[in-house]
């Protein structure tokens, strides 16, 4: 038998104790691993097969909308140049998120999860194929820019939170830190090519072509998703959606620490803002406006990233993931000055690699706490709320950075929101309100 079956060797077992393979009970043989006995599919067997399905596919569908994405922000900044109407396209680029987010944690608590991305990403889709022929036609506007940046934000809203509460669906507990590194590592790798290709695209080919090409991957990331066999959990579909939301509301409000997080996690994005958004005015106005000026600005902080998920996927946890969360918040605020302060284009690069690095390395704790200490029927709601305070954060970060960035200098801008995040980081620390 073990010379037929490559899987069922001596000693061998998956992660609930039991042996691959179950040919003496009946069921598969060679395709033991993929079956329970009655034929139905064993997730927790074959976890890393559909959690490598539903990662290609986020990838993919990712990629074409990194392209979009900076399509869209170089067309907004080269043809307009000004802060008030990058403020405008933030804003609609994450308000619609919070006013979504009240609502998707529910859904996702209470349908499909995979339906609601691949139907959010359908119409992101969509949107994106309208603005691409209206391009074509000559009639798009600043204005149609914006309203689409907003509709794709709706879509978003629905699909963050979506994916945050499926991978504790297919992945075990004990490897969720290790593949929300992969994760990050992906999604840094598709911002590090993002720009490239954007910037070839979009100088060979035109905007539309940017445009259609977001509408091929998403094509492509649905046809992916539908593939991936997703547990089913236990819904409560007797009471509203409001009934839920209040729910939802109710164990936040119960659990001390899942509500200081999401308040922790909203002050600090609040004030990383200025480094977030308004890097591309910096870039323009103190070393240049050539277009690879912009380009190499993003590719350097996605590089940042990519090492930091690889630091993550390789080193397996953190014995203390509120202090390593803690120490990369204080490492990013301190490169924020860094950043505010480089003489030259190539220290501001390296502060931005630098900053991409302590990215995932602060977020994968606390999406890993999360996906740990909260109940699975209570994902969505939860990660919709945390949606909700990163949505917001961004906005009104803008509301108050955005105005000041075309009279005052984004490095005192730089300054202040450093200073904000080590405000932040230290309250934290010695008030000892993570712990996690």
């Amino acid at each position: 038998h073990r010379k037929l079956c490559f899987v069922c060797v001596p000693k061998r077992k998956n992660i609930r104790g039991k042996p691959f393979c179950r040919q003496q009970k009946g069921s598969r043989g060679f395709f033991a691993p993929f079956f329970k006995k009655e034929g139905r599919f064993d997730m927790y067997e074959n976890w890393k097969i559909q959690t490598g399905k539903f990662l290609t596919a986020q990838t993919i569908s990712l990629f074409g909308s990194v392209l979009v994405q900076y399509a869209m922000v170089w067309y907004l900044t080269l043809h307009t140049g000004s802060g008030k109407v990058l403020t405008l396209s933030t804003i609609c680029g994450f308000l619609p998120q919070v006013l979504i987010s009240l609502f998707a944690g529910t859904w996702l608590d209470r349908y499909d999860r995979k339906k609601l991305m691949m139907i959010s990403d359908g119409v992101i889709a969509f949107v994106t194929g309208i603005l691409g022929i209206s391009f074509l036609m000559g009639t798009a506007t600043t204005e149609s820019v914006i309203v689409v940046l907003a509709i794709r934000s709706v879509g978003s809203g629905i699909q963050t939170p979506a994916v945050q509460a499926v991978i504790p669906q297919l992945v075990p507990k004990e490897a969720l830190v290790q593949v929300n590194g992969i994760q990050s590592t992906s999604s840094a790798i598709t911002n590090f090519l993002g720009p490239v290709a954007s910037g070839a695209v979009l100088g060979i080919l035109g905007i539309e072509a940017t445009l259609f090409l977001d509408v091929i991957t998403a094509m492509i990331g649905i046809s992916i998703t539908e593939t991936v066999m997703i547990p089913k959990l236990k819904r409560k579909t007797e009471v509203s959606s409001w009934v839920q939301m209040a729910e939802g509301i109710a164990y936040i409000r119960r659990k001390q620490d899942v509500r200081y997080l999401l308040i922790f996690e909203f002050m600090t994005l609040f004030f990383v803002t200025p480094s977030a958004f308004l890097t591309p005015l910096l870039v323009s106005r103190s070393f240049g406006k050539e277009v690879w000026r912009l380009t190499c600005s993003e590719m350097t902080y996605s590089l940042g990233m990519i090492l930091g998920g690889l630091l993550l996927a390789v080193w397996k946890g953190y014995p203390r993931r509120a202090k390593a969360t803690l120490l990369t918040g204080t490492w990013y605020g301190i490169l924020m000055f860094g950043i505010g302060l480089a003489p030259t284009f190539g220290i501001y690069l390296l502060c931005n690699t630098l900053i991409g690095i302590a990215s995932p390395c602060y977020n994968a704790p606390i999406t890993a706490f999360l996906q740990n200490r909260v109940p699975q029927e209570y994902h969505g709601r939860v990660f919709g709320f945390l949606q909700i305070a990163m949505s917001m954060a961004f906005p009104l970060g803008m509301l108050i950075f955005g105005p000041l960035a075309d009279v005052m200098k984004i490095s005192r801008l730089l300054f202040i929101g450093g200073s904000g995040v080590l405000g932040v980081m230290a309250y934290s620390f010695f008030r000892k309100k993570l712990n996690f």
